[in-house]
């Protein structure tokens, strides 16, 4: 019988290798709220393996992204996951395949082999799987896009994949809304994309409004589009799921648009992500289900 899905304690630092069948770890910043340990060690219960999922913060190690990346190569993790601040960083230290994913020029998604890191995005494929299952066929039509980082490459080069029509960029460092840019148009020269200094000088006609930046989670309070400016839009994502209702989708859902919430991409690239690591499916309704008993889905 499956146990209560609850990750394990573990202790601080890189400990050495318990009697395990699968080293796992996130990397990032402000990921003490988390649930991919529960996710991944919940998925291996379900594949009868015994994984451990760590989470791993560089500051609080003394190290660097690519020293701390290098040492959990050192030490036998089967493969991590990327998140911010890091995926872009990520994606200069391993090999790529799909030259998707290299154009993109993020990953979120490291698997170690004998010939070294190899890279995938797997926010890509998640953000599009939430998206149809809101929204189904609809077309992403004409995008406001806040954040330009790791997933927000991602989710602009999903948006490619839903009919995207015209994206319009904000972020703070405009070399990130730049260089986004460029990698669209070189896989879409036709795309309109265009730019704005802040959320509040977005204009135009939009359809769908996103949240690509960290502004609305646990530690980071806020929003980064007032209530008003969503007037018209028709539907929204917030790539924040820590919490599960942001500040931004419950304005959006106020203004009647219908919502996508950071659950979705955080459950179906962890779905993708799993079957990198393992080489193993997982069920996802019942994955699902497990998560959410144990608080940490959208209904716990």
């Amino acid at each position: 019988m499956l146990r209560d899905a609850e990750p394990r304690p573990r202790a601080a630092g890189l400990a050495a290798a318990e009697d395990i069948d699968l080293r796992l770890g996130l990397i990032g910043d402000n990921i003490a709220q988390s649930k991919a340990p529960l996710l991944h060690e919940t998925a291996g219960r379900l594949a009868g393996l015994a994984v451990r999922y760590d989470r791993l913060v560089p500051r609080e190690h003394g190290l660097d992204f690519g020293a701390l990346f290098a040492r959990c190569a050192a030490e036998g993790y089967r493969g991590l996951n990327i998140t911010y601040p890091y995926k872009e960083q990520a994606a200069r230290q391993v090999a790529i395949d799909d030259p998707l994913v290299r154009a993109m020029g993020a990953v979120n998604t490291v698997i170690f082999e004998a010939d070294g890191a190899r890279g995938f995005n797997t926010d890509y494929s998640g953000f599009i799987a939430a998206y149809r299952q809101v929204l189904g066929a609809r077309r992403a039509g004409r995008v406001w896009m806040i954040g330009a980082g790791g997933v927000g490459k991602a989710v602009a080069f999903g948006l490619l994949t839903l009919g995207l029509e015209a994206l319009s960029i904000v972020d703070l460092d405009r070399a990130k809304a730049t260089d986004l840019a460029t990698r669209l148009r070189a896989a879409a020269p036709q795309l309109p994309v265009t730019f704005a200094d802040s959320p509040d000088d977005l204009s135009g006609p939009v359809d769908g409004v996103i949240n690509c930046t960290p502004i609305g989670m646990v530690g980071c309070a806020g929003t980064p589009l007032s209530r008003d400016r969503m007037r018209g839009a028709a539907w929204a994502f917030d790539a924040v799921y820590t919490p599960l209702e942001t500040q931004f989708l419950q304005d959006a859902a106020a203004e009647g648009l219908t919502v996508i919430s950071g659950y979705e991409l955080f459950f179906h690239q962890g779905v993708d992500a799993w079957q990198i690591f393992s080489g193993r499916p997982v069920e996802a309704a019942q994955l699902r289900r497990l998560l959410t008993e144990a608080g940490a889905g959208p209904e716990g």
